[in-house]
Formats: structure tokens, C-alpha cells, sequence
């Protein structure tokens, strides 16, 4: 049995099968509906349930609050139709022109870049090219099934090898093997491009990007893209970490504020080691941004990084200091692990 789903605003429909998530069905249909981590962890494709009926299947509680449902709101991801439905989510546009593939790939390099931060290169076959927007991620489909999404750090006009930024997660399956037995030439396999969270280039808005840890991947990719079209709208980049090495890129970062016109660096540590010598911004970055910008409501936000961050920036932001919910675009680093209060 299918079921009829009407986006209000668009008035586009789709159908969607039973035990289908919404959201897959949309994205099979060329719906281009925001996602990110799929699974019920990160919230980024969550939206109002405006008639019909769904089960909502399990999800984390930060992602989706028993108060949200009350009010009718859901996540797609995750949410199977029980009758025709009637949803209002924004679309995104863009995302169904990239194709999406299940492609191997090999190790080109591995390059550590931090203690616990690895630079992952991944060589595609010769008579491959992988079209993606900058901000996407893809996800390695590891021997089991399971799959660990990273987001490309490579903008898509470079011509070399796709780059992601692995951090070890101690007991983590897929990092455990990045950090200790992975070596180059070695055989992938992933699916992608996937993901909405990609530089919206029809605002001449400026720019805050937000950064946490190797959230600064797909910031990069973003920064790198906008350099490569000739963007010239103001972007400032907040990139905060714990400790100096957090940050294992600084220096590019750096290296942008002085040769890009319009860009800004500001890194933020909130537990600097006192053999950092540290004379920078310190304490929550979500927090540097608003001492800076105290309004927001004339910019755009990206932001990318450890969920708590992502939902303190949002939640602060959009309310206290006047940024437009629709001008918050945002990548969720969720794993396994943040499905465990699931509910």
C-alpha cells in the first residue's frame, strides 16, 4: 500500500510506500527535503505534521522532544505514514541534481594531522568523477552493513583526491581501524554525495560559519568553493576546540584571512592547556559569536560539529538574537552513540 504526501508550502506531491521513511521516499523521488545523519540523531529533517497519521519510530530525544510531538512536529527520517499526509518542511533545491553512487575507492593517503585527527585521501576509479556540492558528506559502507558518514573537506572542483577529516573515537569500529590498521591503497567502499548542508548562493547575506573539531571539514570545503567562484560576500569563521591541536589546521584557516578579502578567523578554546601559552578567544564558541554579533538577524549561519554545540548555536541564536530560523543551516556530528537515549 502507498500513500499521497503534499508538502504545503510547494503543494509537490509524492508517494510514499508502507514502512517507507518519508524522507527516503522524497529523496528517491527527487524531493529535495533537508537530512542529515538519517537515522533519527541530528533533527536537521525534522518538520510539521500538518493532517494525516504517522508512526514516529525511534529517535533521540534531543533530536525530537515529547513537547515537539505534542505540537505535531516530526522527524522524517524515521516516520512511516499510516494514511495520506500533509507536511510542512522547507525543500532544498540543488540536492537532486547530485547523482547519487555506490562507488569503491582506494586509500591515497593518511596523514595525521593532530594525535587524534587523521586526513583521509580516497582515489576514485579513473573513469569515475564524483559531482557533489561542497558541505556534503558521504558514507562508507563498512563488510557488516553498517556505515559511518564523513563530510568531503575537498571543494568539488578539486581535481585530486576526495579528503576527509577522521577523528579517532576510541572503541569505535570504523576509527579503531583508520588509526591502526588502515594503510594506503587499501579498498573502500561508499555511497554519496549526500546531505543539505551546502552554501546557499542566491543571498548576498554575510556569512558566520561555526565550527567544532573536524566540523571545520566541510566548512573548508565551503570556504574552498566560494574562493573558487569568486564569492565576495563577508564570512567570518569560528573554529573552537578544547586545546591548540584541536584546531590542526589553524594555519590554513590563517592563511585564508590573509589573502582572502572579506574573511575573518576567530579560534575559541574552552580548556587551553597551559603549554599552549594561549592568548586567544577562550570559553563555548557558539558564545564568541555572540559577543561579536550580538544581532545576527541580517546573516546566515553554518555550522557543523558536536551536536551540543550545533543545538546551543541554534537555539541561542534564533532566539535571543534575532537570526531568521530558515537563515540557520547546520551538519550534526552524530554517531551510534548519540541514538543511545533513543525513544
Amino acid at each position: 500500500m502507498a500513500f499521497n504526501v503534499t508538502i504545503r508550502q510547494s503543494g509537490k506531491q509524492f508517494q510514499v510506500e508502507a514502512d517507507e521513511p518519508v524522507l527516503t521516499a522524497a529523496l528517491r523521488q527527487g524531493i529535495g527535503l533537508p537530512y542529515g545523519c538519517k537515522n533519527g540523531a541530528c533533527g536537521s529533517c525534522k518538520g510539521q505534521l500538518v493532517s494525516g497519521s504517522i508512526e514516529q519510530r525511534s529517535h533521540s530525544s534531543s533530536a525530537l522532544s515529547n513537547d515537539e510531538k505534542t505540537r505535531g512536529m516530526a522527524l522524517f527520517c524515521c516516520a512511516t505514514a499510516q494514511s495520506d499526509l500533509e507536511i510542512d518542511i522547507r525543500e532544498i533545491a540543488g540536492v537532486g541534481d547530485m547523482q547519487v553512487k555506490k562507488l569503491p575507492c582506494r586509500v591515497n593517503a593518511l596523514e595525521r594531522v593532530a594525535h587524534d585527527v587523521i586526513v583521509l585521501k580516497l582515489q576514485l576509479p579513473a573513469n569515475e568523477r564524483l559531482q557533489y556540492l561542497a558541505g556534503q558528506y558521504i558514507e562508507f559502507i563498512l563488510k557488516d552493513g553498517t556505515r559511518r558518514s564523513y563530510s568531503m573537506a575537498s571543494a568539488p572542483h578539486h581535481e585530486g583526491p576526495l579528503e576527509l577529516h577522521i577523528r579517532h573515537m576510541p572503541g569505535g569500529v570504523f576509527t579503531d581501524h583508520v588509526f591502526g590498521a588502515m594503510k594506503e591503497r587499501d579498498i573502500l567502499r561508499f555511497e554519496g554525495p549526500l546531505g543539505t548542508f551546502f552554501l546557499r548562493e542566491d543571498s548576498n547575506k554575510p556569512i558566520v560559519l561555526l565550527a567544532s573539531g573536524t566540523g571545520f571539514a566541510p566548512i573548508k570545503a565551503i570556504i574552498e568553493h566560494a574562493r573558487f567562484k569568486g564569492i565576495t560576500r563577508p564570512m567570518t569563521l569560528y573554529w573552537g576546540g578544547r586545546r591548540r591541536g584541536d584546531l590542526y589546521l589553524a594555519s590554513l584557516a590563517e592563511q585564508w584571512a590573509r589573502e582572502v578579502p572579506g574573511f575573518k578567523f576567530v579560534p575559541v578554546l574552552s580548556e587551553p592547556d597551559p603549554a599552549d601559552s594561549w592568548q586567544g578567544r577562550t570559553g563555548f564558541v557558539h558564545r564568541a559569536v555572540i559577543e561579536d554579533l550580538p544581532d545576527l538577524s541580517g546573516y546566515q549561519v553554518y555550522a557543523c560539529g558536536a551536536p551540543v554545540m550545533v543545538e546551543a548555536a541554534q537555539r541561542d541564536f534564533t532566539a535571543h538574537h534575532g537570526l531568521p530560523a530558515d537563515e540557520f543551516y547546520a551538519d550534526s556530528f552524530t554517531s551510534a552513540a548519540d541514538l543511545a537515549n533513543a525513544v
